[in-house]
């Protein structure tokens, strides 16, 4: 993956942004705080049942391009392509790498315990825990 994914991931943020609004009526603004209704809208998506297939692949895509793209944008950060990322993008911020796309597939999993809001929420004492590493 040579090509930067900035542009990629801005684009299905926006999608996710729409499909939240026209399916769910839920506006996303692209801060943190509403990551919160995205968990709430994820919940909702498996509800009746488990996400399975091509709706669960895009609905995978769609948040976590959207929770990758506001921890980018809230801290400042960029997304990479990283050998952990599993067929996605990784987000780089002030030295510490994030995989929003697995918090997405745990999310939408159904798995205890996992949010799109606190993946972008800890980030910041993360950074602040990395203190000098975080410059390397």
């Amino acid at each position: 993956m040579d090509t930067t994914p900035d542009f990629d991931m801005l684009r299905l943020a926006n999608q996710c942004v729409e499909l939240v609004d026209a399916q769910f009526g839920r506006q996303l603004d692209r801060t943190v705080d509403s990551l919160a209704l995205l968990d709430e809208v994820c919940a909702e998506l498996s509800a009746d049942e488990p996400l399975r297939g091509e709706r669960f692949d895009l609905w995978w895509e769609l948040v976590g391009a959207y929770t990758g793209q506001v921890a980018v944008e809230a801290y400042g950060g960029q997304w990479i392509a990283h050998e952990r990322a599993q067929g996605a993008y990784a987000v780089a911020i002030s030295g510490i790498v994030g995989f929003p796309f697995g918090v997405a597939d745990q999310v939408l999993s159904g798995e205890p315990y996992k949010s799109l809001a606190s993946f972008a929420r800890a980030l910041p004492a993360i950074i602040a825990r990395s203190g000098p590493l975080a410059a390397q």
